[in-house]
């Protein structure tokens, strides 16, 4: 993986005398601007291919609406992007907030990514702009842009005028820390190398009130991750596993403790439903079965104040000539449960399978190792590496600022 940063600074100073005299009022004031800095890496890299992701971070007043310009060097492309709305004139490029990031709060920070093309060498952008200003770094104080009138002989010199100026805001209370803990299966587990789950990419999304808990353990059944090795290899005369003793796992366990474990305001986010499909036990898990236990668990973490919310299983990428379509089931089992426990609910399934059809990650010839395919999955098809991942994480931040799930109050 390539590593490239360019952290680019703003700072303005406005200066606004007003001078009372018996000729009147004179003003010298230097245009505002806004302040940024711009944080650029190269996630990946293959052959003539990219991927990037920019963080964009106002250090100057709240903002409604952005727009962030840089311009590419010869051979380099943008093909897709995701959490902005990227376009290109030549070798300008442009990139504007989407409906739920365009608001940027001062000393806020907002992330979008693309896949780019490149021939030759692949430089990070030389400079940016900010809303039409140029994020060069440091700006020393501006120089007036008009003079001051001298008062007439024998008239008292004027008070200087500091205004107008914006009253600093009211302190407001500091946000209530709260933890997310996470239950899932390889898709969504922690991993330094491939596969990545998208859980692991989670975290940087939200504020320093977040914590992450991620307890997914790949090849685990919404059974088999609650019970542990307790769930034997033989069926019961309704054809579910038998799980003998019913002794719950340590990582189950553990967010249910009363002193350590959820707690009011916190989350538990649960994604299953890929290796329940097994015919076999331990990871069988029939359609009733599934949504019972989805059931205990949504009713546990209310029990301790704790939101639950339910996520359909991440969709692997199958091909239909040149469309991604589905490939998973539990998906009406994952919502009847959301449904009878009043859960939110967020459709990964649906949203991953459009993910990859904006990327144009179909058709394929079956090589998962190389190309735009590569960049996003393990050469197994079903599996993340990093740069997946992390567009899977934006996936859920994004349906929990859609979907308004209280969630969301906590992003970046």
């Amino acid at each position: 993986m390539t590593l490239s940063r360019r952290r680019l600074a703003l700072l303005t100073t406005t200066t606004l005398a007003v001078l009372a005299g018996s000729v009147g009022l004179t003003t010298a004031q230097a245009a505002a601007a806004p302040a940024c800095r711009v944080d650029y890496k190269i996630t990946s890299q293959w052959g003539t291919g990219f991927g990037a992701d920019v963080t964009v971070t106002n250090l100057g007043d709240a903002v409604t609406g952005w727009t962030l310009g840089w311009t590419t060097a010869p051979g380099q492309g943008i093909t897709q992007a995701w959490n902005a709305t990227v376009t290109t004139a030549g070798t300008a490029v442009t990139a504007t907030g989407v409906s739920y990031n365009s608001a940027v709060a001062s000393g806020a920070s907002v992330t979008f990514g693309f896949n780019g093309t490149h021939t030759g060498s692949n430089p990070v952008p030389a400079s940016f702009t900010f809303n039409g200003t140029v994020c060069a770094g440091p700006a020393g104080p501006p120089s007036p842009t008009g003079g001051t009138a001298s008062p007439a002989p024998g008239t008292p010199s004027p008070t200087p005028c500091t205004g107008p100026s914006t009253p600093p805001a009211s302190p407001s209370a500091p946000a209530a820390r709260v933890k997310i803990w996470m239950a899932g299966d390889s898709t969504m587990a922690n991993a330094g190398a491939c596969p990545v789950g998208w859980g692991s990419q989670f975290a940087p999304y939200f504020t320093s009130d977040v914590t992450v808990q991620n307890s997914a353990v790949g090849g685990r059944s919404i059974q088999t991750w609650l019970y542990e090795g307790n769930v034997t290899g033989t069926k019961n005369a309704a054809g579910e596993c038998i799980v003998s003793p019913t002794t719950s796992s340590s990582r189950w366990t553990t967010m249910l403790d009363a002193t350590d474990g959820m707690r009011a305001g916190d989350y538990l986010v649960i994604q299953f439903g890929i290796n329940d499909g097994d015919s076999a036990c331990p990871r069988h898990v029939g359609a009733a079965r599934y949504q019972q236990l989805l059931g205990v668990m949504a009713q546990a973490a209310k029990a301790r104040g704790a939101t639950p919310i339910f996520v359909t299983p991440v969709a692997a990428i199958t091909c239909s000539g040149s469309t991604a379509v589905g490939n998973r089931g539990f998906l009406t089992e994952t919502r009847n449960a959301a449904t009878a426990n009043g859960v939110p609910l967020i459709d990964l399934h649906q949203r991953s399978v459009a993910l990859y059809n904006s990327l144009k990650l179909c058709p394929n010839n079956g090589d998962y190792s190389t190309g735009a395919v590569g960049a996003f999955f393990c050469n197994d098809h079903t599996h993340f590496e990093t740069a997946g991942a992390r567009q899977i994480a934006a996936l859920i931040t994004a349906a929990l600022r859609e979907q308004g799930i209280a969630l969301a109050s906590y992003l970046r």
